[in-house]
């Protein structure tokens, strides 16, 4: 339910960001389009109102329009949410690591929280290459922060697949990786 609200809030705000000054019928269909239910986006619309991140302007029952406060600082509170992120599944890797040079654990083990990783990273540098093609996004300095963040969790992961034990560890992190994508094509 988290994630569901988390995006549909990175939505709006993306909408806004196009838009900039926007109908609140329109802002709710090219979300609905996205992501979420009516009720649900509803709901996120009217946070954001409270929380001050979008302004609300009310001509009549029937034209409502929505804007971004303060763009510069909207994005930024979102790539601080994102930096945050990626700076914790940073210290788990390097957490992670550790733990294996300190005592053995399962081979299985060890494959299963790579692949973790690595999907969650694939994941967090996916949505960083979206929002690259926004100049707002781009321009703010947490970006770069990221992006470097980015680089030393693949760093780490790479490093702990090299000095493994087991010489078929590389083999088996790329099968399992080819299996999940093989998994999710035949399911749609």
């Amino acid at each position: 339910m988290v994630i569901d609200s988390d995006i549909i809030k990175t939505e709006i705000l993306r909408v806004l960001n196009e838009s900039g000054k926007i109908r609140g019928s329109e802002l709710t269909s090219r979300v609905i389009k996205k992501v979420g239910n009516e009720k649900m986006v509803y709901r996120e619309i009217s946070a954001l109102v409270e929380s001050g991140e979008i302004g609300k302007k009310m001509y009549s029952k029937s034209h409502i329009e929505y804007e971004l406060i303060n763009i510069s600082k909207s994005v930024n509170n979102q790539l601080k949410s994102v930096h945050n992120e990626i700076e914790s599944i940073f210290e788990e890797i390097v957490e992670f690591k550790d733990i294996i040079q300190q005592n053995k654990i399962e081979f299985q083990e060890r494959l299963r929280i790579t692949i973790y990783f690595i999907h969650t990273i694939q994941s967090t540098d996916g949505v960083m290459k979206l929002l690259s093609y926004y100049p707002s996004f781009k321009k703010d300095k947490m970006f770069s922060q990221i992006i470097r963040k980015i680089s030393d969790c693949w760093e780490n992961i790479m490093d702990g697949i090299a000095h493994e034990p087991e010489e078929e560890f590389l083999n088996e992190v790329i099968a399992n990786l080819r299996i999940s994508q093989i998994g999710l094509d035949s399911v749609n």
